[in-house]
């Protein structure tokens, strides 16, 4: 299939460009950055040379991207905001669109509204576009045109916590979770903030009390529940280049046997879901550059609260990897492909 990557420059846009160049159903054809049009991507990736060949940035507006018959399939990997300016005429034209910003993740505009701080241009479009958490989402999402990829943040709670939600094993009552990404996660902006001196051997906490990513945290926890989830959302920048550590704290009464069994249930054949035994603990270092979500559970008898720890890599199971995994799905081919 014929493939093109708009922001291919950014860090999700280069994995994007190093799982879809050994993807052995694609061929990459057209990838898109305004800072960088002309320039070979080769220069810029050189690890990937033997991969793009003489492969050029361009700056393909969104209206001759969506002109190009000979494109199948548009992978958006822009900042927030941005990409319903190219979501909308690729979907007048018929192309597929898999979206790794947060402009269609939200069932509500004034959801968006309210985090994002804007009106949202398409609002049309929401309901046209399924939320897909592969792991999770059942298979009539594939017949869509738009897809909305999950965030990072979001990625590594939801898997663990939706199942548990579904079957009831959650009590009613306020949901903690901390979660710390690498510095990649805050993209490739030139910001005082972001520089090494600031940034090494430093955590700092951000977004608080309301990150973007609560939205959507939210939203689905509360669809899974059938009722209003109070979640407290505390993210922080690690001193790291890669990879989300997240720790969850939910009231139960059920025993950690009960917990470990639906998770089997929900997880036994799933490729990228490795589930951990209680009392081990997942660290960052084993998922880097892989699509795969590693997570365990304790239970404090004291508390009766179930504490989750999870890890994934920010830009390939929170970002990239999981939008091949989505395009896999979608197109019959097997979820692992490009991915191992």
């Amino acid at each position: 299939m014929k493939i093109a990557i708009v922001g291919a420059s950014g860090y999700s846009g280069e994995e994007l460009i190093r799982l879809l160049s050994k993807h052995p159903e694609v061929e990459l054809c057209s990838v898109t950055s305004r800072s960088l049009a002309g320039q070979k991507v080769s220069e810029h990736l050189p690890a990937l040379a033997h991969l793009v060949g003489d492969l050029v940035f361009s700056a393909s507006s969104p209206e001759e991207l969506a002109e190009n018959t000979s494109i199948d399939v548009v992978f958006l990997a822009l900042p927030h905001g941005v990409s319903f300016d190219y979501a909308e005429p690729l979907y007048k034209k018929g192309k597929t669109i898999i979206d790794l910003s947060a402009d269609f993740r939200l069932n509500s505009p004034n959801h968006y509204k309210k985090f994002y701080g804007k009106e949202h241009p398409a609002p049309y479009l929401l309901d046209e576009a399924p939320y897909v958490l592969p792991e999770i989402t059942h298979s009539d999402w594939k017949i869509s045109q738009l897809i909305a990829c999950p965030g990072c943040y979001p990625t590594s709670i939801l898997i663990p916590l939706i199942p548990l939600y579904k079957m009831g094993l959650i009590e009613t009552g306020p949901v903690t979770i901390n979660s710390y990404s690498g510095i990649s996660g805050a993209g490739k902006s030139l910001r005082e903030d972001l520089l090494f001196k600031k940034r090494n051997e430093s955590i700092k906490a951000y977004g608080l009390p309301t990150h973007r990513h609560l939205s959507e945290i939210q939203e689905q926890l509360e669809s899974a529940a059938f009722e209003d989830v109070s979640i407290q959302f505390c993210p922080h920048l690690a001193p790291i280049n890669r990879g989300i550590h997240t720790t969850i704290v939910v009231p139960t009464k059920s025993s950690i046997e009960a917990i470990y069994s639906k998770w089997q249930l929900a997880y036994g054949d799933a490729p990228f879901v490795n589930l951990m035994q209680t009392g081990t603990f997942p660290e960052t270092q084993d998922v880097v550059g892989s699509n795969r979500i590693d997570f365990s559970a304790v239970r404090d008898t004291t508390t009766d609260n179930l504490i989750i720890t999870s890890v994934i890599d920010n830009l390939v199971k929170g970002a990239s990897g999981q939008a091949v995994q989505i395009f896999n799905l979608k197109y019959g081919f097997p979820e692992t492909m490009g991915l191992l």
